[in-house]
């Protein structure tokens, strides 16, 4: 059924709700009151065009363009310097890969010792080479205003560890800027722990200097050929496919393999379980390290039926689950993280495991392309964080990661994708998980010959996005595809992927026989999309409800970044990258026909009141009009693009 007004692959909005692009800019212009005449409420130039020149939130390309079509354009500095860089030969496309950042570090000129923050001020992690300031006095002169009277930490849990660099701070300072707290609060939230999976800093320093041991994994290794090669006594301990090189090393040493699989060409032609030791050992195995849990010792991983929000790059982070969480999400995942950054012991990476309390079914994800590295960093998590499954990514289509041999490459790399799948199943103690695609190539599917493979080598469950990589979001996702492999799954678990925003889509995909659902995109646009879907109804959520949403995920974002001006701002680009899918949503009220479609763009439309309009603007400025609500004012010479173009258009 096509839209109203016959534009095929655009919303149908009832017709009093439609406008124009003109009237709806000049309607967010006055505020939603057409009386309030501001005259040049959006900038424009005596044509009546707006002036591109000043807008920080158009990326160079498209500014380079306008400029080109005639329309004077003066370039921010950061964009006259990416146009003086050679064109590529492809159009731009994708991930905003050239955007401008601003380091949250510099939003503050004068900063505050982290030693006075801390009230250690005795002892200086820096010493006589500190650059930060001592004296509270001179920092609070300098401060930035506070931006509200209510300190989220300090009412949640009784202390606010910022002190008096919380952006919050009256809340909680004393004569002399001390610190107040509440022992009352703080004994309840005592031996507690909120958020789960942080890094030490003595993990991280074994980890620096590669003093970490994989014992399990380097036997498993060892079967492959992949390090020197083992004691007798070693190299069967371990329960692991082996390559065709080992198998000659283990005859040559007199050992009696049975059930290899020695094979010509691809894993895809046939698979067999892992080969079990027939080499006599005397007296009673007693080392657990080296003794593998048999399939029935297994924490066992039941999903069915069950709600799982995909793990999500950038926008699922751990404040974003938590609104999930509260809408109904059953299964929660981390952000992608990259198994070498893990084993490097960056922070960065490490935050992506991090679990709140409230994840009752919390799983991580794993990128990576040898089984070296997967292995070995499957055997840290199993130590070192508290999951209930490990995830591996082999349906991430993005350059940066297909052409180092990870993600969706993965399928086409058959033997790989096998020795990742055993070696991780091997060394953990959880239940091992793969998201894939149908394939690499468009109408090329893999994933009919990869899925009973992958309940051979060990896999307990596999989600099936229903598009290529080549496919990325155009078209549809192809459920009945999903359903065929849904059959050659069985009784492995398989939960389906692509275009649910209605409890009608998620009802669909549940009858083409699969376990469960996983939701994506559809979380972003609307994450109440979990509450439709149970209680199978349309939601016709307020403005006012959404924006109370809103401030929700700015407390969340607070309590887990900080409330401080990195935290505030920090808080301020997630909720930002949240928006640029949020606007796609279209009230129920306002629909011509239900329910929206994921790949309906939504055409220019008045809401029922001015909150409603705003919130379904294109335009970045409003979004950032959005933040300044719930975050005050963003700081001197703030810029900010959406990481993916395809959302950031006007």
């Amino acid at each position: 059924m096509e839209a109203a007004g016959g534009a095929a692959g655009v919303a149908p909005i009832k017709a009093q709700y439609l406008t124009t692009k003109e009237e709806f800019h000049t309607y967010l212009g006055q505020e939603g009151d057409p009386r309030n005449n501001k005259g040049d409420v959006n900038n424009d130039d005596d044509d009546g065009q707006k002036d591109i020149s000043s807008d920080p939130t158009e990326p160079p390309s498209k500014l380079q363009k306008l400029e080109e079509d005639g329309k004077e354009a003066r370039l921010p500095e950061e964009a006259a310097e990416d146009l003086k860089k050679p064109p590529g030969r492809k159009r731009a496309r994708g991930q905003n890969k050239n955007r401008p950042c601003m380091n949250p570090m510099r939003y503050e000129k004068h900063r505050l010792c982290p030693s006075i923050i801390q009230e250690r001020a005795e002892k200086c992690f820096f010493g006589s080479q500190c650059h930060f300031l001592h004296d509270v006095k001179e920092y609070m002169a300098t401060k930035l205003p506070d931006l509200g009277d209510s300190c989220v930490l300090f009412k949640n849990f009784g202390r606010c560890t910022y002190g008096v660099t919380c952006r919050f701070s009256g809340a909680h300072l004393g004569e002399d800027y001390q610190n107040v707290v509440n022992a009352d609060l703080l004994k309840q939230w005592e031996g507690k722990p909120i958020v789960k999976n942080s890094l030490s800093k003595e993990l991280q320093q074994q980890l620096r200097k590669r003093k970490v041991p994989f014992e399990k994994s380097n036997q498993y290794l060892r079967c492959l050929g992949k390090s020197s090669c083992a004691p007798t006594g070693e190299s069967n301990a371990t329960n692991c496919s082996l390559s065709k090189g080992s198998v000659e090393v283990a005859k040559e040493k007199g050992l009696e393999v049975v059930g290899v699989l020695e094979r010509e060409g691809s894993v895809l032609e046939g698979a067999h379980p892992p080969v079990e030791s027939t080499l006599k050992m005397a007296g009673t195995v007693t080392d657990e390290d080296i003794v593998k849990l048999r399939p029935c010792e297994k924490k066992k991983l039941d999903l069915q039926g069950k709600l799982y929000l995909a793990p999500l790059t950038t926008c699922g982070n751990l404040p974003f689950r938590r609104i999930c969480k509260r809408f109904g999400a059953d299964v929660t995942c981390g952000e992608m993280a990259m198994c070498t950054n893990l084993l490097q012991g960056q922070s960065s990476e490490w935050a992506l495991l991090k679990r709140h309390y409230t994840e009752d079914l919390f799983g991580v994800q794993l990128e990576g392309a040898f089984p070296d590295t997967m292995t070995k960093c499957a055997e840290l998590l199993n130590q070192a964080v508290e999951v209930d499954f490990v995830d591996i990514n082999v349906g991430c289509p993005i350059d940066l990661v297909y052409k180092k041999g990870g993600g969706c490459a993965l399928m086409s790399r058959a033997n790989k994708f096998e020795q990742i799948v055993r070696g991780m199943d091997t060394v953990l103690d959880v239940p091992l998980t793969v998201k894939i695609r149908t394939g690499v190539q468009d109408k090329v599917n893999l994933a009919h010959k990869i899925i009973p493979n992958l309940r051979e080598w060990g896999a307990s469950l596999v989600t099936l996005h229903g598009r290529s990589r080549e496919q990325r979001y155009t078209k549809g996702a192809d459920w009945e595809y999903i359903a065929e492999c849904a059959k050659l799954a069985s009784p492995m678990p398989l939960f389906g992927n692509g275009d649910i925003l209605s409890f009608e889509d998620a009802n669909r995909a549940m009858e083409t026989g699969v376990s469960g659902i996983m939701i994506a995109r559809g979380a972003l646009i609307k994450p109440w999309i979990f509450t439709e879907i149970k209680e199978q109804r349309h939601w016709d959520i307020s403005s006012g409800e959404r924006l109370d949403l809103l401030k929700d995920f700015t407390s969340y974002g607070l309590e887990h970044w900080g409330s401080d001006t990195q935290g505030v701002e920090k808080t301020r680009k997630f909720l930002l990258e949240w928006l640029s899918f949020l606007c796609r949503y279209i009230p129920v009220g306002l629909l011509e026909r239900l329910p929206q479609r994921i790949n309906e763009r939504p055409p220019y439309y008045v809401g029922r009141d001015y909150m409603e309009t705003l919130m379904a603007s294109q335009n970045v400025g409003d979004w950032i009009k959005i933040s300044e609500t719930l975050l005050g004012p963003v700081p001197a010479n703030f810029t900010f693009l959406p990481k993916h173009k395809a959302n950031s258009y006007k």
